[in-house]
């Protein structure tokens, strides 16, 4: 059996629920207001066989302006629709909100039909169809068949049938391969059964005994029950209607726009990068951080619009953009939606999908725009490795390659051990399963080796580096379980040594760097000689012969050692200075109260290009507080 699903679409009154219940003898309009109003309010559902094993799962839904919301609920997942338009009256504002709607919800195939034809003359009918053609010109409906029938002397109603069934030959079955996943359009109870939830399942199968939850919420649940088709099933498969009876969950936990899948398997998102399509007959620009409401499955929810390259898009383009939504909601790789204004309420753009968990990205920046450009047209393989290299030295892991990228756990292995093979990827952590570009793996190698070349240079007597040191030295956004990986590399390399805990550079020795040894006790030196006015950092690369950035590296490893005082970017005293000069300040301090510049300047014998950065660096460590030009004693010295 094929299963498929086929939906309706059209203006209200055009006749959809008359056109079903001629195909398949089923009433959809079930509610009693719908009955009383003759409209449509809620989705409807039947069932209609065919020929060569096809069964359809047809969707009716409400052709009422104040419905559309409802009707969104409906495309989801349809197959093939009968877009339906009342030959008497045409073209109306639902008829085209609705191909809209079906065409950026990934809608590929259907049948236009003109019902009530029993209605005009054939002159008319004519120019119906006429009208047809060029309202559907460049829609995924340009071609299509147009079947003119009458729900009221069933003419033409065969021919819908045998059209139908050529069209889903033609069609491929939703692929069963994957975790299953059901948004929820219904929810009732049945007196001893329980929750029962309606929806279309849109990938793999379900069976009986599940283990399930019910997204966002999380809640736990247990498939006790399935039908398809007002039958009782043990299992059912993508691309078919199904009802399932859930265990332990009351149904008032349960609502539109949920949805059941496999517990532990999912996860729900606020963020996502998507392909944007901004309808040709919207009335104005779509700007950017626009508040518009976000319809895909038989989800509804508030999003805000980030478009990465531009302030506005224009109708008729198209643009990858980020959008940010108010609640959770389970979206995947390639799920189409449509975005509609609230007032007004109308449809103005939609697309699809493209990356469900992004990370953080700026606006403009083109390295996002490649991966997503990847993301939208590129091969399966192509998604994964950009998705790796975009991970940077963070890494990703293997469930956050299927969630973001869709693709099914075979498809996924294969093209990872293609990569993994080629040495594209590799593979840093087993458990669970973590992955680094080639480049990026490189390049966390060459910061280790960075870091210890540094370390050695400020520790030239120290024959190695601790393994807890070095690994402490991993950039925060990598993850630690990385240090092993890269050091083995580096030792296969012949670049490290692993002794135990420690690791040495290949062809290094301790001691070996004399001249570096010299350069500190010469710079400590000329710190003791300069007494309260030493050289500044210019001094002492001019008298030593040596690179400021040298210099620097052995003032900074003096004042770790205890050696020496930064008290300005280019000047260190000894400490047993800096010490007699705090003591005299402070006893200055207890008897005067306060000091001046020229008062410091006295007691201390400075000149000013030492007096103020002295000051400064007192009042930076808390010893004095600046009131106006005067310095006082802080009290907790005092």
């Amino acid at each position: 059996m094929k299963n498929l699903i086929l939906g309706t679409a059209g203006h209200i009154d055009h006749g959809k629920t008359s056109l079903v219940k001629e195909l398949t003898g089923i009433d959809t309009d079930r509610l009693p207001e719908e009955k009383v109003r003759g409209i449509t309010i809620e989705l409807g559902f039947a069932g209609l066989d065919l020929p060569g094993g096809i069964h359809f799962g047809i969707v009716d839904v409400p052709g009422h302006e104040r419905f559309v919301r409802t009707m969104v609920a409906g495309v989801g997942g349809m197959d093939l629709v009968m877009l339906v338009i009342a030959a008497d009256e045409g073209v109306m504002p639902q008829t085209r909100e609705h191909l809209d709607i079906c065409q950026l919800l990934g809608v590929k195939s259907g049948v236009v039909v003109l019902t009530k034809s029993d209605l005009v003359d054939s002159d008319w009918l004519d120019l119906v169809v006429e009208e047809m053609r060029d309202f559907l010109n460049g829609s995924f409906l340009d071609g299509a068949p147009v079947i003119p029938v009458s729900a009221r002397n069933g003419s033409g109603i065969d021919r819908l049938r045998d059209e139908l069934g050529r069209l889903a030959r033609a069609l491929e079955q939703k692929k069963t391969e994957g975790p299953f996943r059901l948004p929820v359009d219904r929810v009732f109870t049945l007196a001893g059964f329980g929750t029962v939830v309606t929806g279309t399942l849109l990938s793999g199968t379900v069976a009986i005994g599940d283990e399930a939850e019910i997204l966002p919420s999380g809640l736990p649940c247990r498939v006790r029950g399935i039908q398809a088709h007002g039958a009782k099933v043990e299992t059912g498969a993508a691309g078919t209607r199904l009802a399932l009876n859930l265990q332990g969950i009351d149904h008032h936990q349960v609502r539109r726009g949920d949805v059941v899948v496999p517990k532990g398997v999912y996860r729900t998102t606020q963020i996502v990068d998507v392909q944007l399509d901004h309808l040709k007959s919207s009335p104005r620009p779509l700007k950017h951080r626009a508040g518009l409401q976000l319809h895909s499955s038989t989800y509804e929810v508030p999003v805000k619009v980030v478009l990465f390259d531009r302030d506005a898009l224009e109708p008729g383009e198209s643009a990858f953009a980020q959008l940010r939504l108010s609640r959770p909601v389970l979206l995947l790789n390639g799920d189409p939606f449509v975005l509609r204004t609230s007032s007004p309420s109308a449809t103005v753009a939609g697309g699809r999908i493209l990356d469900p968990s992004p990370p953080g990205r700026r606006r403009r920046s083109l390295e996002a725009l490649k991966l997503l450009e990847d993301l939208s047209i590129g091969t399966e393989a192509g998604i994964i490795a950009g998705m790796v290299a975009g991970s940077l030295l963070s890494g990703i892991t293997y469930a956050e390659i299927a969630t973001r990228s869709g693709t099914p756990s075979k498809r996924l292995e294969s093209a990872l051990a293609g990569m993994l093979s080629s040495g594209e990827i590799i593979q840093v952590v087993r458990e669970p399963k973590k992955y680094l570009s080639r480049e990026a793996f490189s390049s966390l190698c060459d910061l280790l080796l960075t870091v210890m070349t540094t370390y050695f240079l400020h520790n030239p007597l120290k024959e190695g580096i601790s393994k807890e040191e070095l690994k402490s030295r991993i950039p925060e956004r990598s993850d630690q379980h990385f240090f092993t990986p890269c050091l083995t590399a580096l030792e296969k390399e012949g670049k490290v040594i692993i002794d135990r805990e420690h690791v040495r550079l290949v062809g290094r020795k301790a001691g070996a760097e004399t001249a570096q040894v010299d350069i500190h006790r010469q710079i400590e030196h000329e710190l003791t000689q300069g007494g309260k006015e030493p050289p500044f950092l210019k001094e002492i690369c001019t008298t030593l012969r040596i690179s400021e950035k040298l210099a620097l590296e052995h003032l900074t490893l003096l004042a770790g050692e205890g050696l020496a005082i930064k008290v300005k970017s280019d000047v260190f005293y000894r400490p047993d200075i800096m010490n007699g000069i705090e003591e005299l300040l402070i006893a200055y301090l207890k008897e005067k109260g306060e000091i001046a510049p020229a008062d410091f300047r006295e007691l201390t014998g400075l000149s000013r290009k030492f007096m103020i950065p002295v000051l400064e660096y007192f009042d930076s460590k808390k010893v004095t507080l600046r009131v106006g030009d005067k310095r006082i004693l802080r009290k907790k010295t005092s």
